[in-house]
């Protein structure tokens, strides 16, 4: 194989201050062998814990705007490879400004690079040209079309300007490649893991959306950088097999939609979920907030819109085959996928959850529903805390209820038939006393010391407090002024006479159920009830909004 003696070692970074940029530059300043010009529209600072700083001896910053080829001759004019990474956000979701900056600023370029004699262009797309909004894509490799329904303005035109590339090669003795990565993530994104950290604050957070089965390819940053620079070579000496293609980079590590996101999620202290919400509730939902947000002309939906692109990624499966880029340009991952996930969650230590409560110790923490019952000995119980002794209390609970209920004895004939027993035990063990030395009457004083005062004082007290709270109700409704208390009483004397006088069995097994069970199963799904009530309370919050927008607003002129 033929090397191709190049007449300079200067290369140009279009887009050098991006997310993706960043890394080529520090990437090429790394491998000490370029002359690297970092051309962007704003210029940025390059160094940090993970990039090199940028060096005046090696580097050097042209202020430059595709949209004014001029700016790009005068950067790239001298050099002998251009790299070109448009940032994503150039889109902003209007087309006729990402048309402008993407489709129009390509075509810039490569007019620019045969001016100037550019040898090799090597252009940063993304998988997502050949995916289809409607299918998802199973180990696909370069002879996939390109879409006919992008999932979004920006993929469209990337998949234009890709085009672009791709038929410019050859041309005027200009090369070209395009590599395209899947799900980019790392220090610096902009999307992924800040739309995952928006829906984890949010109510969303405490449901896996979608199914759980789905796989996905995700490429570090590190890797985007390392696999341009491997393009670049290959098109020195692979011109024929390289030129005029394009080829997937991933990690070649295909994850699970939700283990990828779990992992970054809990590395920042977030909750797991454990509940799934079928994706095409999520979609009908968030469809239904942007239609009214669409009707009202508001623009407050950025909560909505990161909702949608998690469910997008997370309920769809896209994995690529990555042995063309493997082959022809001898690409593998510099960085693991493990290594990946835990530098990028260091780097977003400043989005991790608010824990200056949590971090002493989790497990103190005292559920809602435990303080709803008070925190004391109820709450032990109807919660579970001591098995044995909830048990307990739940057997006598239902030996009342058959006692009551289903033998349908009444409480004046139970008492009489507890006072027989009483009877019938000290009339027995009165008479058996004078029978046998061993049940002598200092074995009674004993049992009887043995009755707790404490208990008793205690069972006083309750009745003491009960019966307090009783008069103090009653002074307050026969003073007239507080309609809260009121309200409170009409409502629970109504509902007891609903539910307890005319159907009691039924009530009281209700009742049952609800205090052992139904507690029970509250703090096991507190955070999902949670975040159901909240996703109630958005929605029926923006239709309040939309409801009351759609209200005539006429004002009512008076002659006076």
């Amino acid at each position: 194989m033929a090397m191709v003696d190049d007449q300079s070692k200067t290369c140009v970074v279009i887009g050098g201050t991006s997310f993706v940029g960043k890394c080529v530059v520090a990437r090429l300043l790394k491998l000490g062998n370029w002359i690297v010009r970092v051309a962007d529209s704003t210029q940025l600072g390059l160094s940090d814990h993970n990039h090199h700083p940028l060096s005046t001896d090696h580097a050097s910053f042209f202020n430059v705007d595709v949209r004014n080829k001029k700016s790009i001759i005068d950067a790239i004019e001298g050099s002998s490879v251009v790299f070109y990474l448009d940032d994503d956000d150039s889109c902003n979701l209007d087309f006729n400004y990402g048309y402008t900056i993407i489709v129009k600023g390509v075509k810039n370029v490569i007019s620019a690079c045969r001016e100037c004699k550019v040898r090799r262009l090597i252009y940063n797309s993304t998988a997502d040209v050949v995916l289809d909004s409607l299918q998802d894509v199973h180990n696909g490799n370069e002879t996939l079309l390109y879409a006919t329904e992008f999932k979004n303005v920006y993929t469209e035109l990337k998949a234009q300007a890709e085009a672009l590339v791709l038929l410019a090669s050859d041309i005027d003795g200009l090369l070209t490649c395009a590599v395209r990565p899947s799900n980019i993530f790392g220090p610096g994104d902009k999307h992924i893991l800040p739309s995952l950290v928006d829906v984890a604050k949010s109510s969303w957070a405490k449901f896996i959306i979608g199914s759980d089965g789905t796989m996905c390819d995700y490429t570090y940053v590190e890797n985007v950088a390392h696999a341009l620079i491997c393009a670049e070579a290959a098109l020195g000496y692979r011109m024929v097999i390289v030129s005029g293609k394009a080829c997937f980079i991933t990690n070649l590590e295909p994850l699970g939609s939700w283990e990828f996101s779990l992992r970054m999620l809990e590395g920042l202290g977030y909750y797991r979920p454990r509940v799934k919400l079928p994706a095409m509730v999520v979609r009908l939902i968030i469809y239904l907030i942007k239609w009214m947000h669409l009707k009202t002309n508001s623009r407050n939906n950025s909560n909505c819109a990161s909702v949608h692109n998690i469910v997008q990624l997370m309920s769809r499966t896209t994995t690529y085959d990555c042995s063309a880029a493997q082959q022809h340009i001898e690409y593998s991952p510099v960085v693991s996928m493990d290594e990946g996930i835990t530098s990028t969650i260091e780097a977003f230590s400043h989005l991790a959850k608010d824990s200056s409560s949590v971090i002493l110790d989790e497990r103190y923490e005292r559920s809602k529903v435990e303080q709803l019952l008070g925190c004391g000995e109820v709450a032990d119980i109807l919660l579970w805390r001591d098995e044995r002794k909830s048990f307990v209390y739940f057997c006598g609970v239902v030996s009342l209820f058959y006692w009551f209920c289903l033998c349908e004895r009444t409480l004046v004939s139970s008492i009489a038939q507890l006072l027989l027993v009483v009877i019938i035990f000290l009339y027995g063990y009165a008479t058996l006393s004078h029978e046998s030395p061993l049940l002598s009457t200092d074995s009674f004083s004993y049992l009887r010391s043995e009755g707790s005062e404490t208990g008793m004082r205690s069972c006083a007290r309750i009745i003491a407090k009960t019966w307090n709270g009783i008069s103090y109700i009653f002074r307050t409704l026969a003073q007239g002024e507080d309609w809260s208390m009121f309200l409170k009483v009409v409502v629970a004397i109504y509902l007891f006479k609903l539910l307890l006088i005319d159907s009691f069995p039924i009530s009281l097994a209700i009742a049952m159920s609800f205090s052992f069970i139904l507690f029970f199963v509250c703090e096991q799904y507190e955070e999902e009830i949670e975040g159901l009530i909240g996703i109630l309370n958005e929605l029926i919050r923006h239709s309040v909004a939309f409801v009351t927008s759609s209200l005539p607003n006429k004002t009512l002129e008076l002659d006076l």
